[in-house]
């Protein structure tokens, strides 16, 4: 299904993407050495009751997860990049870690990814793959806008992360969404211009680059949910929502600039 959202549920939307981005910078600010990540989990659980909103994990049952998912928010580690399970670790210094939220608000949903460097320790092979990935959704989210086409943003996507000499995953990529977080039109990090669904305004997007540093293929864990790099090598993996306006498109789950 691809659903085109009116003004009032647009609204809504914005709403619920500011929300996702609060959540995501607040557990990015307390995430340090030592954090376990089901603390992360269970404080992501109670910011979203806080907010009178839900969560689209804790039930969530796909076909390609040993569902229900039965955590609050995704949490993966160095060569996990998708789908990470909480589970009992504690993070050490020079983790890479990529928080993904997605939560529904008043009937609308909006999805975001950030992926740092945790501790003192900032390996650059680490650092660059974070950099590209948001080079590569910036270069997404500017080929979005009326009448372009989900081909134009796969082609800018994967142009940044193919120049980068990273291999690219079909598998998995960004997706439509609104009054659910999983929609069509699929979203592909690599594809051709000029191709597919004609962009429209009041279309949600959540468009995801992600990337392993030496492979394109990925493995599924133990947990029958997080996938990790084939290899082992580390990952990284950026989203946000976005509303395909008149006049271009706009980020639903930027965070607010820090006050002075």
């Amino acid at each position: 299904m691809i659903e085109i959202l009116n003004p009032a549920l647009l609204a809504r939307a914005k709403d619920t993407g500011a929300l996702v981005a609060h959540i995501l910078q607040t557990l990015k600010g307390r995430c340090a050495v030592g954090t376990n990540l089901l603390d992360i989990d269970r404080w992501a659980k109670a910011m979203i009751a806080e907010a009178g909103a839900q969560s689209c994990y804790v039930d969530y049952a796909p076909s390609f997860g040993r569902g229900p998912f039965g955590h609050y928010i995704c949490t993966a580690v160095n060569d996990a990049v998708l789908h990470g399970l909480p589970h009992d670790y504690a993070l050490a210094d020079g983790d890479l870690l990529t928080l993904d939220l997605a939560v529904s608000k008043r009937g609308v949903a909006a999805d975001a990814a950030i992926s740092f460097v945790v501790g003192n320790a900032q390996p650059a092979e680490s650092i660059a793959m974070i950099r590209t990935t948001e080079r590569a959704l910036a270069a997404g989210i500017a080929a979005a806008g009326p009448g372009a086409r989900i081909g134009d943003i796969s082609h800018a996507i994967g142009t940044v992360l193919g120049q980068a000499g990273y291999e690219i995953n079909t598998e998995f990529g960004g997706h439509g969404i609104g009054s659910t977080m999983h929609q069509d039109p699929h979203v592909a990090n690599t594809g051709r211009p000029g191709r597919g669904y004609k962009l429209r305004p009041g279309l949600l997007l959540a468009l995801e680059p992600w990337i392993m540093a030496d492979t394109a293929a990925l493995v599924t864990d133990a947990d029958g949910w997080t996938l990790r790099s084939a290899t082992g090598c580390r990952t990284a993996h950026s989203e946000h929502t976005i509303a395909i306006t008149d006049d271009g498109a706009e980020i639903l789950t930027l965070p607010k600039p820090s006050q002075p």
